[in-house]
């Protein structure tokens, strides 16, 4: 129950602007440009890994899709906040941007959101009304989420699409516990995702992600590269502080020699310093 509550604060945070976050600011590759333009469709999917789930997803395909090439693919959680066309991060305007210049690959995005415990989604996407099964998704650290992806959605998503199984081609990324999230996956299945974005993750004891320093400098380096932002005015609760922890884990990468990088600003747990520098981000996950 406490990390069912924990989860519903932490999405309410989220969604809410904070003192500190004012300083960052959209720049010219988060705003719409004259470039070809990638559809976006939504989806809905019932799990059987999380059984008894339903949950929306949607699909980004750039227009330089090609199906006679394997595309990148990069996996984004709690998707609605970062597929909205207006919202903190506007990742499909970036994604079009990006790939036009040539600064990432031809990527489809899978933009998914957490699981609800009903027959029905609710009218619409966001973190209201709570999706139940988030933290048991996100918090867990287990192999589940990694099981979810690989044998459910990117199965389903490659019957319309040709995705690449070349692990240095798939990204995950996500917000607080969609973060910690992010790293799991890529932790727990390295051969599956080796890049990682979090965006002031929660690597805090909800669910035991505060481990992950020590798992990670008493653990052989694993292949993969991470980019990290914290800021300062994140939360402090009984669950741990959200900027300690992330610098504990940024400690920890520098460490074990990680290909990582960390930028750490004023900002609280909110998407707005993630995404202003969002373009940047992708430019350096994807770098050669």
């Amino acid at each position: 129950m406490r990390a069912l509550l924990a989860t519903l604060c932490i999405a309410t945070a989220i969604s809410n602007t904070q003192a500190g976050d004012e300083v960052y600011k959209l720049g010219a590759d988060s705003m719409v440009q004259e470039v070809p333009k990638g559809k976006v469709k939504e989806h809905v999917w019932k799990s059987k890994v999380f059984d008894g789930t339903i949950r929306r997803y949607w699909t980004y395909v750039p227009k330089q899709y090609h199906a006679d090439r394997p595309a990148a693919v990069m996996v984004f959680q709690d998707g609605h906040a970062y597929v909205a066309p207006n919202g903190q991060f506007r990742a499909t305007t970036v994604m079009d941007n990006l790939i036009h210049k040539g600064e990432i690959p031809v990527t489809i995005g899978i933009f998914i959101d957490p699981g609800h415990k009903k027959e029905q989604l609710p009218d619409k996407p966001g973190w209201r009304p709570r999706p139940e099964n988030r933290s048991v998704e996100y918090d867990t650290l287990s192999a589940d989420y990694a099981k979810f992806l690989l044998e459910e959605i990117l199965p389903e998503v490659g019957k319309s699409y040709n995705l690449t199984d070349d692990p240095n081609q798939r990204a995950i990324c996500g917000i607080s516990s969609g973060g910690i999230c992010a790293w799991t996956v890529a932790w727990e299945q390295p051969d599956a995702f080796r890049k990682v974005l979090s965006h002031v993750g929660s690597f805090t004891n909800i669910r035991g992600g505060h481990v992950y320093p020590a798992l990670i400098r008493k653990n052989e380096r694993k292949p993969i590269r991470v980019f990290l932002q914290g800021g300062e005015g994140d939360l402090d609760n009984e669950h741990g502080n959200w900027p300690l922890a992330n610098q504990e884990i940024a400690a920890a990468l520098k460490f074990a020699r990680y290909d990582y990088k960390f930028v750490f600003g004023e900002g609280a747990h909110i998407g707005i310093h993630g995404g202003a520098i969002l373009p940047d981000s992708l430019r350096w996950l994807w770098r050669k």
